[in-house]
């Protein structure tokens, strides 16, 4: 019972520190870490030690998997060169430099611990670029790159970490044989994650009951990362290439339910996976300090100092010297924006739950173990903290914005879209010939699209001139308001009607008759239909039942007249949207 109201606890402290983040406008790793920190100072918590194999097994995979899963495979590709070079050259590097400086300044640190020191603090934190990133403008590539980063180079560091590992139980350590092992491992391991990617695409591509989907969605990492591990190959890699095919297969895997219920379960399990973690060493400190008492203090914080500095050196040095050897004969004009964005990365190496985990799952009996947490916490605070909070300063005395690339790209599918909308329209127009009013309306709303496509005021390269983007910002935002008053006067009246007792609270809720009657009639439908619904409990209720044309006609009602937006309300429909 007690561990129960501990993890309860423990539960509560995370929601209370993200919601301390979100007063804060700060991206909620930073608050997690500093929060977990403090807890140590809290009178009367025990010291959690959890299992080492429980911590690698129960964080990691899910984490990975995600992270994977929203990667685009277009933008991996269009920067492959240089994830590469961050996620493989710049983790054996970092390694290889930690190692060094920790076997020079810890006496008797054998060398596969130290190598394990370095491959602990060696990957920088996909969930961390990514929640202090999405507050930021920053140019398209940059992000692409820096995930694309967080993503691979976790895989590496993991398995550079298993080696040392590996070396430091059995006492044997090759050079030649820990790089034969790490490319075995590495290509088994991906060999073995699109296997089971491809099983579970089959599997799930003929369901449609989301509870089911979802379960199977968090159980895949698991399902890629067991399998590796027993046939002694990469768990990790296994994991992220999962995640890799069944991210670019999720189109075609789930309707728009599964897809809205599905995104909202994993940022849930991600955000607790980090909460947890970071809580967890603040309920370690305590003992971990008492069993480093015998170290000079001074000698730890100069050993603390140094080994975060060779981290932050080794990627700048990394950063700017490959951009050169890539780009020897860059011209003038480009090598102005071109250091900027060479400073940008160098300063996004934040570290984060990844390299925690793998130092809590170092085995109880490992050299050094307690060490070797210390100056991952230290790393993980400098980065995460120091860099994190930082980086809206350095971006503004950089002078680094966003490139609009992302804008473009969406004013291109939308217009795509909207051209194929009006081209089946009038086949539909045919074939529903009882229907003209709907579809007169349809055409109404298309068109209303398309003035705003061909709008004159957009420049050749899609962004919108200075003196009218707040004219069309503004009718957008007066669009969403009336389409939101519409639909909330719908609502309030339902829910007036089940107060009142004149309805029952099911009827709030769409049959699952009705929905498979949507989506055996109309599946092409089902994402304007979820987004809607998922957006208001009643929008929905006491709607003809059987008839997909009711529904499309009960959709569009309510003016859906966001310029160019295919399933009128943001982006629930598009790929990726769930695990």
């Amino acid at each position: 019972m007690r561990d129960i109201e501990l993890v309860l606890g423990l539960l509560v402290l995370v929601a209370a520190l993200a919601l301390l983040a979100r007063r804060l406008g700060t991206p909620y790793p930073i608050v997690l870490v500093i929060g977990g920190l403090m807890t140590a100072l809290v009178p009367g918590l025990p010291d959690v030690e959890l299992a080492p194999e429980l911590v690698f097994l129960l964080f990691l995979p899910p984490l990975l998997y995600i992270a994977a899963f929203f990667t685009s495979i277009r933008d991996f590709r269009a920067q492959a060169r240089p994830i590469a070079s961050l996620a493989i050259g710049l983790v054996l590097a970092t390694v290889a430099v930690v190692a060094v400086v920790a076997h020079a300044l810890v006496p008797g640190l054998d060398w596969p611990v130290a190598f394990t020191l370095g491959a602990i603090v060696s990957p920088p934190d996909a969930v961390a670029a990514t929640a202090i990133f999405s507050r930021l403008r920053v140019p398209r590539a940059i992000v692409t790159v820096l995930e694309g980063e967080s993503l691979l180079n976790d895989a590496t560091g993991l398995v550079v970490y298993r080696v040392a590992v590996a070396a430091v139980l059995t006492g044997v350590f090759s050079v030649t044989e820990a790089a034969a092992g790490f490319l075995l491992v590495g290509v088994g391991g991906v060999i073995v994650g699109l296997a089971v990617g491809w099983l579970i695409a089959k599997l799930r591509r003929p369901l449609r009951d989301p509870p089911v989907e979802i379960t199977i969605s968090l159980l895949t990492p698991f399902a890629a990362y067991l399998p590796a591990e027993a046939l002694g190959v990469s768990g990790v890699l296994a994991t992220v290439a999962c995640g890799l095919y069944v991210g670019r297969q999720s189109s075609t895997l789930m309707d728009a339910d599964t897809r809205l219920q599905g995104r909202a379960v994993w940022e849930t399990v991600v955000f607790l996976l980090n909460g947890l973690v970071f809580v967890l060493i603040g309920l370690q400190l305590p003992g971990l300090v008492t069993r480093l008492a015998g170290r000079p203090p001074l000698g730890l914080v100069i050993l603390a100092v140094l080994v975060c500095g060779s981290v932050l050196l080794v990627r700048f040095v990394w950063v700017f010297v490959t951009d050169w050897l890539a780009h020897p004969r860059r011209p003038l004009r480009d090598s102005r924006t071109a250091w900027r964005e060479d400073v940008v990365i160098s300063w996004a190496g934040m570290r984060g739950v990844v390299s925690l985990a793998a130092a809590l799952s170092l085995p109880f009996t490992f050299p050094e173990r307690d060490l070797l947490l210390f100056l991952t916490v230290c790393v993980i605070v400098v980065t995460l903290v120091g860099q994190g909070l930082s980086f809206p300063w350095l971006l503004r005395v950089l002078r680094v914005h966003g490139d609009g690339a992302g804008v473009q790209e969406e004013a291109h599918a939308r217009e795509v879209a909207t051209h194929a909308a009006r081209t089946r329209l009038e086949s539909l127009a045919a074939e529903w010939p009882g229907h003209l009013p709907l579809i007169d309306t349809l055409r109404a709303q298309y068109a209303h699209r398309v003035s705003h496509l061909e709008d004159p005021a957009q420049r050749t390269d899609g962004q919108p001139v200075a003196d009218t983007a707040s004219e069309a910002e503004q009718e957008l935002i007066e669009h969403r308001a009336i389409r939101r008053a519409i639909i909330d006067a719908e609502r309030e009246a339902i829910i007036d009607l089940r107060d009142r007792g004149v309805i029952l609270s099911t009827c709030l809720k769409p049959s699952a008759a009705r929905r498979e009657n949507v989506d055996r009639y109309s599946a092409s439908w089902t994402g304007t239909r979820g987004s809607l619904q998922a957006a208001d409990p009643g929008y929905g209720a006491l709607e003809p039942a059987g008839n997909p044309l009711a529904d499309v006609h009960r959709i569009t009602e309510p003016g859906d007249d966001i310029p160019g937006d295919p399933v009128g309300r943001g982006d629930h429909s598009r790929p990726g949207s769930a695990g």
